[in-house]
């Protein structure tokens, strides 16, 4: 018979307490080698040391209890490392998100946000190279990266900086058209890429700074200014995109006009 080790001796060698050794039990994720019928302690094999290790830094990084199984089942390293590298980049995205999240809220919550200015702009219609697609709004940023990318195969000397419109579905329900564009003297037609009229419009326009993490505050404070000017949202919100990570890997120097058409409000 192989040699047993009580409860507390296998929690002081896996530095595991007592009470997580029985939540892994309870679990069906470690299961003691022997169970006393008539006292019910619970005895492990030093075989189960690294077994209950492993389980340790699984549950540290969250791994849910169905994928630790699954890693403690599978014979195949591969498959171990794959359930286990898409739940680093689940953590890693979850981590992007607090950061943005946190990145908002140290903005929102200064006592006195620096003054913002907005500029009234009346554009005329003009036509430009777009690519044009309803997208998900979890999909957008990369749906975004590829259509540029094709659109600067297409363009390669624009006529200004590149743009986009964004129906508010995509805010409000999460899914709505997207449009983004080059302009051109002479839009080309190939691939995705269209000549796209785009309508003349009275925008409301600032200008945010920096990274796109906190480029919500600023729609926000765009969105109070135009409510406070009797002024109404009139079609799919534009952005300009003066400076960004196409142009430099500096956050702190990328520019995007937030520019919302608008029209006045009776009161």
């Amino acid at each position: 018979m192989p040699t047993l080790l009580a409860v507390g001796e296998f929690a002081q060698l896996t530095h595991l307490s007592i009470r997580t050794l029985r939540r892994y039990h309870d679990s069906g994720l470690l299961t003691p080698a022997h169970v006393d019928d008539a006292t019910g302690y619970r005895y492990y094999e030093p075989a189960q040391i690294p077994t209950a290790q492993v389980i340790h830094r699984l549950r540290e990084l969250d791994l849910p209890l169905a994928e630790v199984r699954q890693v403690l089942a599978s014979p195949d390293p591969a498959q171990r490392a794959d359930v286990i590298a898409t739940h680093l980049h689940r953590l890693e995205e979850q981590l992007e998100r607090t950061r943005q999240a946190v990145a908002s809220l140290q903005q929102l919550l200064q006592p006195q946000p620096a003054p913002m200015a907005v500029e009234l702009r009346q554009v005329p219609e003009h036509t430009v190279a777009a690519i044009e697609a309803t997208v998900a709004r979890d999909d957008v940023l990369s749906w975004y990266s590829g259509a540029m990318a094709e659109l600067d195969a297409a363009v390669p000397a624009p006529a200004g900086p590149p743009g986009g419109a964004y129906d508010n579905e995509l805010f409000t329900h999460g899914r709505g058209h997207v449009l983004v564009y080059l302009p051109s003297a002479e839009p080309p037609t190939g691939g995705r890429v269209r000549p796209t009229r785009l309508p003349a419009a009275e925008l409301a326009v600032t200008t945010h700074a920096g990274s796109h993490e906190t480029i919500e505050v600023t729609y926000g404070r765009l969105g109070r200014w135009v409510a406070e000017h009797s002024l109404a949202v009139a079609g799919p919100v534009r952005e300009h995109y003066l400076c960004g990570p196409r142009d430099t890997a500096d956050a702190a120097s990328w520019r995007t006009e937030i520019a919302w058409p608008t029209f006045a409000v009776a009161r």
